[in-house]
């Protein structure tokens, strides 16, 4: 399990740059100059801000988030699990390093209708490349999975994460 971090105090001017960054970085060639200037920063600023949010824990990551369907990958299956819970976060380690797995977490079961505690988000471009991927999942927790299933999407409901005000 990762170490916990320490919380970091965020002024006005983190909050600022949180809320500008929230729906993702300007679409140009020096994103973080833009940055700087809609907030009255340098861009070595906001990288240094943006860099001890992330070692804080205050964001998790700067990165793209592409639309699956739109390059293709109309089949998203999120593949539940009843693993071994003496195993689940040295396992969830391992499905959420995977390549193919995009959201990996655990969740508590709802006995006796709902058995399962560790969720992967696997993305193709059809069901069967998805199932050949779960079956991969399968081999990897071995004796430690009791029990799977794979959930389809037909829909994306929202595309967004938290989103603060100022």
């Amino acid at each position: 399990m990762p170490e916990p971090k320490i919380p970091a105090e965020l002024d006005a001017t983190d909050r600022r740059l949180i809320v500008a960054t929230q729906s993702g970085l300007p679409r140009v060639s020096r994103p973080y100059a833009a940055l700087g200037e809609q907030l009255g920063l340098g861009a070595d600023d906001v990288l240094r801000r943006l860099q001890r949010m992330l070692d804080c824990g205050v964001i998790r990551r700067i990165g793209a988030v592409p639309n699956h369907y739109a390059i293709g990958y109309t089949a998203n299956g999120m593949s539940v699990w009843n693993v071994d819970d003496s195993r689940i976060d040295e396992l969830g380690e391992k499905v959420g390093a995977l390549e193919f797995v995009t959201h990996c977490y655990r969740r508590p079961r709802r006995l006796p209708e709902w058995p399962y505690n560790l969720f992967a988000m696997v993305h193709s471009q059809n069901r069967a490349e998805v199932a050949a991927r779960v079956a991969e999942i399968e081999v990897l927790l071995g004796k430690a999975c009791l029990a799977h299933d794979i959930l389809y999407s037909t829909a994306i409901l929202k595309k967004t994460g938290l989103r603060i005000t100022a």
